[in-house]
């Protein structure tokens, strides 16, 4: 924001009150021209957004507290217009959501104790994710764990610190915005948390998910835990991250999967290890090369990507077991895609295969849903089969027979859903299993529901953990 009066500018709400050059919802930034949450400078009426494309929030206040004056008389404004109706949706809410909180045991009720995050503007693609990993037992403890890092000192120390992007990268901490969100989950004090101070570290050190905008959830995840695994590796206040996870005695050395440095809690959980294998077809070159993974994001295959639905009766229903074999299976390179042959000395069609070198102890599986053509991107609406016990990983290993009986099997923890048409739009939410139990989290809302609904889910992102028992009747 290029106004030389910048510490006396404030932010106008459009509507909130009647203003001699027009009401504030005509006003269009000038810089990117944008009429979105638009800024006035008090001295020379100069217009800005103070979106992320003009990367600046004004929180700077004049010497007379001019700024100051105006926020508390637009919120006088807000509250008096709105307060009545959030009373009433609140009552509305808690009286919808009040049976489906209790939940009958050994004959007594007891309280569910689910939290829901608000949704703070098409942030449900977070909220799923988040919901997801907090029902990921070893993941969520771990940070749930870590000790409080206090980021602000002296006259500011306890004061929120999210409403600015004037401040430097280094006062901020994902770890502890993600550890303050866990550790609000599941306290049953609360129907609802707003997750505003994290969203605002994520606009901070992610710019991709900056404005409002409808986001992709695989993507934020796999943001999200690189970021996670990049920020423990630093340490805080002259502690190491890393050294407490080398101290937690559940993560031993042999689970660990370096992805970009030292291994932490993240690589520790969901790292795992792909060997690449590529065969020149003119000389029978052999190359072998091993990737470290978070995720595996797997192809719909071809043939059911027309199946609408469960009950459809136009073929087999495609299965998770056809999504992992057609990631795995050996595969012929098209012309895009030669293989270099450092024995033929230029690139060569080449045959490629996948094995699994080491499984990580939570899977996380993404079902590749949305493909690009040539003018948008499109998404896969078929159902996909998945188990909700047992699913039998041991077939794409490289070495099966150094695995035990049980030691490939997995249980689904939590499922990411999208509902709608187009990445760019829709809803997600979440199912995941806690204590036994299931639950869908649809941003504030959080039901019972039963494995008779889970199944029948389209998936999009799927979190199996190792499995604890037995294997069970429905192994894939």
């Amino acid at each position: 924001m290029e106004c030389p009066h910048l510490s006396s500018s404030v932010c106008i709400a459009p509507d909130s009150a009647k203003f001699p050059n027009g009401s504030p919802s005509s006003w269009c930034c000038s810089v990117c021209r944008s009429n979105k949450s638009p800024w006035v400078c008090l001295t020379c009426s100069s217009v800005h957004c103070g979106s992320y494309r003009c990367d600046d929030f004004v929180v700077n206040d004049t010497k007379l507290g001019l700024v100051q004056k105006v926020r508390e008389h637009l919120q006088n404004l807000e509250n008096s217009a709105f307060t009545a109706d959030r009373h009433r949706k609140r009552k509305l809410l808690e009286n919808s959501t009040l049976n489906s909180k209790l939940l009958k045991v050994n004959g007594s009720t007891t309280a569910i104790c689910a939290t829901g995050l608000r949704n703070l503007g098409n942030t449900c693609f977070m909220n799923a994710i988040l919901q997801s990993l907090s029902n990921i037992e070893q993941f969520c403890c771990y940070f749930k764990e870590l000790p409080a890092v206090e980021l602000r000192n002296g006259k500011t120390a306890g004061r929120r610190t999210y409403h600015t992007r004037s401040q430097g990268d280094n006062n901020v901490s994902l770890v502890e915005e993600f550890r303050k969100t866990l550790c609000a989950l599941w306290q049953g004090s609360q129907t609802a948390f707003s997750p505003e101070s994290l969203f605002y570290v994520v606009w901070k050190i992610m710019p991709n998910f900056r404005g409002y905008q409808q986001q992709d959830a695989h993507e934020f995840m796999r943001y999200l835990l690189d970021h996670l695994h990049l920020e423990l590796q630093g340490g805080f206040n002259g502690v190491s991250r890393s050294a407490i996870l080398q101290e937690n005695s559940t993560l031993s050395a042999s689970n660990k999967c370096c992805i970009n440095g030292a291994s932490t809690v993240v690589t520790a959980i969901f790292g795992g290890i792909l060997q690449n294998e590529v065969n020149c077809l003119i000389c029978g070159t052999e190359s072998r090369k091993f990737d470290p993974f978070l995720d595996l994001s797997l192809d719909i295959p071809s043939q059911f990507r027309s199946k609408r639905s469960k009950n459809q009766e136009n073929g087999p229903v495609c299965s998770l077991r056809d999504c992992l074999r057609s990631f795995t299976d050996l595969e012929e390179l098209d012309e895009t895609e030669l293989y270099m042959c450092h024995k033929c000395k230029k690139k060569q069609k080449s045959t490629k295969k996948f094995w699994i070198q080491k499984l990580p102890k939570v899977l996380c599986l993404h079902l590749k849903r949305f493909h690009w053509t040539a003018y948008l991107r499109n998404k896969v609406d078929t159902y996909v089969e998945f188990p909700l016990r047992g699913l039998d990983m041991k077939c794409y290993l490289l070495e099966p027979e150094n695995s035990g009986p049980e030691s490939c099997l997995y249980d689904l923890a939590a499922v990411v859903v999208h509902h709608g048409s187009g990445v760019g739009s829709g809803h997600y939410t979440a199912y995941a299993t806690h204590e036994g139990r299931w639950f869908h989290f649809n941003d504030s809302t959080v039901t019972l529901t039963d494995e008779e609904t889970v199944v029948k889910a389209k998936a999009y992102i799927l979190f199996y953990v190792e499995h604890q028992a037995k294997a069970g009747s429905d192994k894939l």
